[in-house]
């Protein structure tokens, strides 16, 4: 039998995608969620990670730039990264030592409404001033450049005059919860 696949989840909040990611590959032998890190020691999503034994490290950008995450990430023999709403760019010598092995969701149809300073809220917000009809998810493996790697999976849902960016936001977050989980696993083989 070969060895499962080692996932690190980066994420600076409250970490809904990541409980959803952890759910997921609680009980697979291809792939297991072997660390949490986080650039926030405050992050709710350290507190998720308790719940499923999942060992956590924190980092401050500084750190993050200067290497200390990639150290850690190959000390854990990590195999894959996966972005769930972490909220810094991710430097270069990190995009390449994880190249096609990192993963982003990004909460907009890209390329409309990417780049930077363009997460969470901010997000629909703008799509809600922009008077679309419709919105959704990007799952995309990431580059060195905020929300321009390749696309691997879209899903959409309408959006009414009515909805507001607090009701986009819920939908998306669905969106979210039901695809993201799933398009890693079939991602890393799992």
């Amino acid at each position: 039998m070969s060895t499962p696949k080692r996932l690190a989840i980066l994420a600076s909040g409250s970490g809904s995608n990541a409980e959803k990611i952890m759910e997921y590959f609680q009980h697979s032998d291809k792939a297991e969620i072997a660390l949490i890190a986080s650039n926030k020691p405050d992050a709710f999503v350290l507190e998720r990670a308790k719940k499923f034994d999942v060992p956590t490290f924190t980092f401050s950008r500084k750190e993050m730039d200067a290497g200390i995450l990639l150290e850690k990430l190959q000390a854990e023999t990590i195999d894959w990264v996966i972005l769930a709403g972490f909220l810094l760019k991710i430097p270069d010598h990190l995009t390449q030592a994880y190249s096609d092995k990192m993963v982003n969701i990004h909460p907009a149809l890209l390329p409309k409404y990417g780049g930077k300073g363009m997460y969470g809220s901010f997000v629909h917000e703008a799509v809600k001033a922009a008077g679309d009809t419709d919105t959704g998810i990007t799952i995309h493996l990431v580059n060195e450049h905020y929300d321009e790697g390749k696309i691997i999976f879209q899903a959409s849902t309408p959006i009414s005059p009515l909805d507001t960016a607090d009701t986009i936001a819920d939908k998306v977050h669905a969106l979210e919860h039901e695809h993201f989980p799933r398009v890693v696993g079939e991602l890393v083989g799992a």
